[in-house]
């Protein structure tokens, strides 16, 4: 048997059927460039530790970096997975009394657990900078609309007036905490297994903080059965972005209700639509509806993890392989979706006007005008709220006289005799003046909405340093590695 894996222990090798069901090679091409990292720093460590030699130390590492230039079309796919096929080549290269060193002290179990690691902390990083960038067209868009009056709804029934800026930037508050979740997220994702071995470490003298150094991990996973079975970081990763899918759902959701006739709110660019193979006049906000969709992708993902890892008896088992998967469904779903609705709100046309006439259908005023009667009439809220309700029977456009008339039946005196006048009625029900009004903290006054804007530009800055730090710190870190391997390869990592 050629199978370096298989020749001792078994006797025969797995048919195509079998290779098929077992092997992992379609999902490891996410890992392949993680792999040869990590392939490194253990290598490196185990010449400083005094494990291999200094010559097979610098021949295991030039074939790394051809295998690396090669790409993983390269390797042998009739393997159950990327780690042995790399390893078979690598003795292909250099032989086995050098290649066959390299796997010394380790497992593919601690090996895969920081290989996935590796790979996912680089998207949730790429992650970090996307969500950023959908923030900052938000709120740039917010910033243009501090005025443009739009009705707010609850139940999507029409409720009172707002502001477009005031609806956006509910929406960038949401994205905000995402980035905090997958920052949240990362520093758990970011710690070495590698050195755990199989489940209970090795008895060579390895030196896991090195390895964990070099490749720009925070810290370790400090017990080795832990280290190489666990996958709550998928689960809490794949959580997280689930949590991203739904709130882009419901900006998804909105874009396609506010790009109908009935709404005619937005206007979606024609980069981002659609139209019908059978009516030619159609415009669809097809992207909106795939975001939407997606979103059930990505639950799903979460979904298959939970189910994958529930009541696995420590250590690792062969179900995990099934986990990975589904990780990166979830990151290359969530990931496209983010950048997708950045590019149809950065671009979409806002129909102002149609917004603005809308904003009072409804009688959304009617709040307002019972807060008025409260402060100038001196009776209670709920009285007020059933004077209100019985004057939106009406037209929603009641004047002073509509008021006494409902006020006498409700508390046997006008609400006139009691200091309400025609001219505070009037500024209830105008739209503009409802929302000037409501200028405390997370208002739509647009004097409130102009500061919360800068202040969440502010925030937004300092999370894209924090960003820049995290990638920095990984970059500092692979580059001692590359220095390294260049010293005793004397090629360019």
């Amino acid at each position: 048997m050629s199978d370096i894996l298989r020749r001792g222990r078994l006797s025969s090798t797995p048919d195509e059927d079998m290779l098929d069901f077992t092997s992992s090679m379609s999902a490891d091409k996410w890992i392949f460039e993680a792999d040869i990292l990590v392939d490194m720093a253990h290598t490196v460590m185990l010449h400083e530790q005094g494990i291999i030699k200094e010559e097979d130390c610098s021949s295991i590492l030039t074939g790394l970096l051809k295998i690396r230039e090669e790409g993983i079309e390269k390797l042998d796919h009739s393997y159950e997975d990327i780690h042995i096929s790399l390893e078979s080549r690598l003795i292909d290269m250099v032989g086995e009394d050098t290649g066959g060193r390299m796997h010394s002290g380790r497992s593919r179990n601690d090996e895969v657990a920081t290989c996935i690691r590796i790979r996912l902390r680089d998207e949730l990083l790429s992650l970090m900078e996307e969500l950023s960038g959908l923030r900052t067209a938000i709120l740039e868009r917010a910033s243009e609309n501090t005025e443009t009056l739009m009705p707010g709804f609850t139940h999507l029934q029409h409720a009172q007036p707002t502001t477009f800026a005031h609806h956006l930037v509910a929406h960038s508050d949401a994205i905000g905490r995402d980035i905090g979740r997958v920052i949240s997220a990362f520093s758990r994702v970011n710690k070495s297994p590698l050195g755990s071995a199989a489940f209970a470490s090795t008895g060579f003298d390895l030196n896991r903080d090195r390895t964990c150094s070099l490749l720009g991990f925070d810290d370790l996973l400090g017990n080795s059965m832990d280290a190489v079975s666990t996958r709550d970081f998928l689960i809490e990763s794949s959580s997280v972005m689930s949590n991203i899918m739904v709130n882009l759902s419901k900006m998804a959701e909105e874009i396609i209700i506010w790009s109908s006739s009935e709404f005619s709110f937005v206007e979606l660019d024609d980069m981002y639509a659609s139209t019908s193979s059978i009516m030619p006049q159609k415009k669809n906000p097809d992207s909106a509806e795939l975001v939407r969709g997606k979103a059930g992708t990505v639950i799903g993902s979460l979904m298959a993890l939970l189910s994958l890892c529930k009541a696995l008896p420590l250590s690792y088992n062969r179900d995990l392989q099934e986990a990975t998967p589904n990780m990166w469904r979830a990151v290359e779903t969530t990931r496209s979706a983010v950048r997708i609705t950045k590019g149809m709100i950065a671009t979409m046309s806002v129909n102002t006007e149609s917004m603005a006439e809308k904003s009072v259908l409804g009688f959304t005023t009617a709040t307002e005008l019972a807060d008025t009667m409260v402060r100038a009439g001196g009776i209670p809220f709920r009285t007020a709220h059933q004077i209100v309700g019985v004057l939106a029977r009406g037209d929603g456009n009641p004047t002073l006289a509509d008021v006494d008339a409902v006020a006498k039946d409700v508390i046997g005196k006008t609400l006139s005799s009691r200091g309400l006048t025609e001219e505070m009625v009037k500024e209830a029900l105008d739209p503009v003046l409802n929302i000037n009004r409501r200028s405390i903290t997370g208002g739509p006054a647009p004097s409130e909405m102009e500061k919360a804007i800068r202040s969440r530009f502010t925030e937004l800055e300092d999370t894209k340093t924090d960003i820049s730090e995290l990638n920095s710190g990984i970059d500092s870190s692979l580059k001692v590695l590359y220095g390294i391997v260049e010293k005793y390869t004397g090629q360019k990592a």
